[in-house]
């Protein structure tokens, strides 16, 4: 986990990995140069399991990961985001599908996107096989970025692309395909923290992502197809700034998520008391 200032919600964050079934992890948890108070929150929680690293200046995402990456020592590697939720069933059900099925490298599952309000707004598109993840490699990827979990092997392999400021989750999917194998949960296990729709990250994850089609389509001899995904990506690009720039935010945010499933519900009132009941860390 990388953290920039998130001192009002890491601490939830924390207590969700706390809560889950599978208690033998260890948490690499980078301050990517906050100014707020994000470590001291941390490290009251007191939890011998997290490994806090303070870094005085931000690097940015793909950076902070690639270094958590290299400083942890598990066999198998989680993630998520500091603003971000772990349903109690998460590592236990990832691990035991990358246990039962030594060929794949990297699992992810199915998410509930919520706001501040704790509010349900819809479920994020997952892929349950690698030939359903990859299918529209030149439009995006329905596997999650916070939900991914996969063999450290795998992860040091194929380390992040520093130079993307965005798109580094899909950059490193798109690179990586031909000699991965995916794979995605149909539970959902995270909830992904999303207020609004931000047009400061959306336009330049755009960017990146055409950036990212361009140099696939030349090394794998598929300019035409590249070249379609960057004018879908200028499209949408289009679409965003009109329609977000005049303030229909909700409305467009719901059209890129699916229904929020009944089941979905059950489990998020669950999470919410059990997180509201702040039951105590097992001293690890």
């Amino acid at each position: 986990m990388s953290m920039r200032n998130s001192a009002p919600t890491v601490a939830e964050a924390v207590r969700s990995l706390q809560l889950q079934v599978l208690q033998d992890w260890e948490l690499i948890l980078i301050d990517d140069g906050s100014t707020d108070d994000s470590s001291a929150v941390v490290e009251e929680l007191k939890d011998k399991r997290i490994r806090l690293v303070r870094e005085p200046v931000s690097a940015g995402l793909a950076i902070r990961l690639n270094q958590a990456v290299r400083l942890s020592k598990g066999e198998f590697i989680a993630r998520m985001d500091a603003d971000d939720v772990c349903f109690p069933e998460r590592l236990a059900q990832q691990v035991g599908r990358l246990r039962r099925d030594p060929s794949l490298d990297l699992v992810g599952c199915g998410a509930v996107v919520f706001n501040s309000d704790r509010e349900l707004i819809g479920e994020l598109p997952v892929g349950l096989t690698h030939e359903d993840i990859v299918a529209r490699r030149f439009v995006g990827f329905p596997l999650p970025h916070p939900t991914w979990c996969g063999r450290a092997a795998w992860f040091r392999q194929n380390p992040y692309d520093s130079k993307p400021t965005y798109a580094e989750d899909h950059e490193l999917l798109l690179r990586t395909l031909h000699a991965s194998n995916f794979a995605g949960l149909d539970s959902v296990l995270l909830g992904y923290r999303q207020d609004r729709l931000n047009l400061r990250k959306i336009l330049p994850g755009r960017a990146a992502l055409a950036q990212s089609f361009w140099r696939y389509g030349i090394q794998r001899g598929q300019l035409s197809s590249a070249l379609r995904g960057m004018a879908g990506q200028l499209l949408k690009g289009a679409v965003d700034l009109i329609t977000i720039g005049i303030g229909i935010n909700q409305p467009m945010q719901k059209t890129r998520l699916n229904p929020v499933r009944g089941s979905t519900i059950l489990q998020w009132n669950s999470l919410q008391e059990m997180l509201r009941a702040r039951i105590p860390p097992i001293d690890g």
